[in-house]
This record gives structure tokens, C-alpha cells and sequence, in this order.
């Protein structure tokens, strides 16, 4: 089995990540192994700040380890909230505020083109590999759902009539930006296996 920190103490990404790879991955939060830093997150990307808290861990602990780091980049606000995203209205982080930010500077603009992106970083004895993820939607004008967290009840994906917060955690694994780098960090993990 391998075993892997995950350079987090969400719950939320934790059960996602967790409800997304097999029984032969052992997923430990940073609380696991008693780690209760605020890690740092000093870049200007996504990649940066996904690299950077994976090396923290790694570095620190001598542990193998993945980060992540995801941003909402809406169109029409040149990117914004971007690595932004959880502190978008405040140091405070709540998702509420966030989400009122962006529907206040989305207030009359009619492109509402928005992806949501995913970068991981994965650290194994030294070496690291990056994968990517992304899904492209809109903002919609008001909030929907009362599901997942963030930015998902203003976030409808291409090709659905639900935000993701509408959608039950199983519908949104399937499609989400989480899920798709997910699916490439497995995939490379399995290859590493056999």
C-alpha cells in the first residue's frame, strides 16, 4: 500500500481525494502526522503554490506527498479570483463572502465564462510531478445548492442545468477539475506500482 500525506486539513478536499482513489492508496492529513503549521502559500500560480506545500511537507518530514492548489479564473475579471480563490473577500476565507464578491463585480456583465482549476503536486523520494485539471462553466447570478463547498453554488459546468453544489458528491467526482487531475496523479501512481 502506498501511503501518502496530503499537505491539507480541509475535510472537504480530504473525503473528496479520499472517495476518489482505491484502497491501495493510504491518504494522512497533515493533522496525521501532527502538523498544525499554516503552510505558506507565497506564488503567483497555482503550480507555485501546489509545489510549495508539497516541498514544506516533504522537507519538513521527509514524508512522500502530494499538495494541491485550485483557483476559480473567471473570464471577464481578467482570472479573477485565481490563486485567490479561498481568500478572495478576506483573510477570514468564508465562502459566502467569496461568492457575494464575485457576484457583485459579475453584477451586469454578461460573459460569465469561469473554469475552475486544479494543480497537484506530487512528491515521491525527492522527485516531483505536476498534474492538471480543469472544468469550464459559468457564474451563474445567484446561488444554487446547498452541496459540496466554495464556489460551487455559483459554478454550472459546460454541458449541465445543475451547479456543482446541486450536484451529489458522486455526480460532481465525475466531472470536476479536482477529479480529472485526481485521475492523472492515480494513473501515474498505479504505473509506479507495477
Amino acid at each position: 500500500m502506498i501511503k501518502l500525506v496530503f499537505a491539507t486539513n480541509n475535510i472537504y478536499k480530504i473525503k473528496e481525494i479520499s472517495n476518489l482513489v482505491n484502497v491501495q492508496f493510504k491518504i494522512f492529513s497533515l493533522k496525521d502526522i501532527n502538523c498544525f503549521n499554516d503552510i505558506p502559500e507565497n506564488s503567483d500560480t497555482l503550480e507555485g503554490n501546489a509545489s510549495g506545500k508539497a516541498f514544506y511537507v516533504y522537507n519538513k518530514y521527509g514524508l512522500d506527498c502530494f499538495a494541491d492548489d485550485t483557483g476559480l479564473e473567471i473570464e471577464s475579471l481578467k482570472g479573477e479570483p485565481g490563486i485567490y480563490s479561498a481568500r478572495y473577500a478576506g483573510e477570514n476565507k468564508n465562502f459566502d463572502d467569496n461568492m457575494n464578491k464575485v457576484l457583485r463585480k459579475l453584477k451586469g456583465i454578461t460573459n460569465r465564462k469561469a473554469r475552475f482549476r486544479t494543480v497537484i503536486s506530487l512528491i515521491i523520494k525527492g522527485k516531483e510531478v505536476l498534474f492538471e485539471g480543469v472544468v469550464h462553466g459559468v457564474i451563474l447570478k445567484q446561488k444554487r445548492g446547498n452541496n459540496g463547498f466554495g464556489y460551487d453554488p455559483v459554478f454550472k459546468p459546460d454541458g449541465y442545468n445543475k451547479s456543482f453544489s446541486e450536484m451529489s458528491l458522486e455526480e460532481k467526482n465525475k466531472i470536476s477539475h479536482r477529479f480529472l487531475a485526481v485521475q492523472k496523479f492515480v494513473n501515474y501512481l498505479k504505473r509506479l506500482k507495477d
